[in-house]
């Protein structure tokens, strides 16, 4: 096991490596200049070289990178541009939250989608089968931003069952910190849901017409064990793969819900940076993430060793 983790982590080194490559490059050739930003409408040119000169903007851009990933390595990100906090700072603010809306999110999605994806699988062909293919569509096929209104709306102008927004700390009041996060929560979990019963069922009818799956059936095992033992298990491979891409989405990807339900999250503070052209914002956020993708493909890979022992033999 310890083996197979090392030589992901030596795929993963390089992968991290031209990320911040292309992080770095594209961000400079966005347009725009942030110390004007900064600098407001009193452009004076002493204190635009100043600060030039304080963010190291003069330097040459191969000079900028090495300054930034070699600080990255020792866990500085730099400084925000705007608010001149350490962009690590800001970040182990923000993410948090996200963290806590997207794992619910995806509570809600494994909850409605796994089961949702064996039982049309099981059921192929029937009514019930068609009605779960419909929803799914469905659940992809509406925007989270309508899907949200029309909760707030509902749920909590009209019925008066939920906050339609903010945020309390998961430390400071659990129970009111779920509550609050429990639409928007359902909002991005809808259309993960409808994502992984489309796989799970793929995955589940692909295993049960195996020779193991008809094998487990003429010893005359019970069908609920042949489903769930038998096949789902073995089907658990592509389960896990999008399950862990679509946990690493939704961390880089709620901004819209987050800016709905005013969640003070990582999207929040990603469409800051970008409009403030705070540069080493935006580079410390892409950086993060990335790695976060990469971790959860490393945990996903683990989770194959761990379902299938032949596997550790590799």
């Amino acid at each position: 096991m310890l083996s197979f983790i090392l030589r992901r982590l030596v795929i993963a080194i390089p992968t991290i490596i031209l990320i911040s490559v292309f992080v770095f490059t594209l961000q400079k050739l966005l347009p725009g200049d942030p110390v004007l930003a900064m600098a407001g409408e009193e452009r004076d040119p002493q204190v635009l070289e100043f600060l030039r000169e304080k963010y190291r903007l003069n330097d040459p851009i191969p000079v900028q990178y090495f300054t930034w990933i070699g600080n990255a390595l020792t866990g500085d990100l730099g400084i925000s541009l705007r608010t001149n906090q350490p962009v690590l700072e800001l970040i182990g603010q923000k993410l948090p939250v996200t963290i806590q809306l997207a794992t619910m999110a995806m509570i809600f999605a494994m909850v409605i989608g796994i089961p949702a994806g064996i039982f049309s699988a099981v059921k192929k062909g029937t009514v019930t089968d068609y009605i779960a293919n419909v929803v799914a569509l469905s659940g992809l096929s509406i925007p989270n931003f309508w899907l949200g209104i029309m909760l707030i709306l509902l749920v909590s102008v009209k019925w008066k069952l939920l906050p339609a927004s903010g945020y309390v700390p998961l430390s400071e009041d659990p129970i009111r910190s779920i509550t609050v996060m429990l639409m928007p929560a359902f909002v991005l979990g809808t259309a993960l849901a409808a994502t992984l019963m489309r796989h799970t069922r793929s995955a589940m009818l692909s295993v049960m017409s195996s020779d193991y799956v008809r094998t487990a059936r003429a010893k005359g095992l019970v069908e609920r064990k042949v489903i769930l033992k038998h096949a789902f298990r073995n089907a658990l491979t592509p389960i896990v793969t999008l399950t862990a891409l679509l946990f690493g989405e939704l961390i880089a990807g709620a901004v819209l819900t987050e800016q709905i339900f005013t969640i003070p999250g990582f999207g929040k503070l990603v469409v800051d940076a970008v409009f403030n052209r705070d540069y080493a914002v935006v580079q410390g956020i892409v950086l993060v993430t990335a790695v976060g993708f990469i971790f959860m493909n490393l945990l996903a890979d683990v989770a194959y060793v761990l379902l299938n022992p032949r596997l550790r033999k590799q």
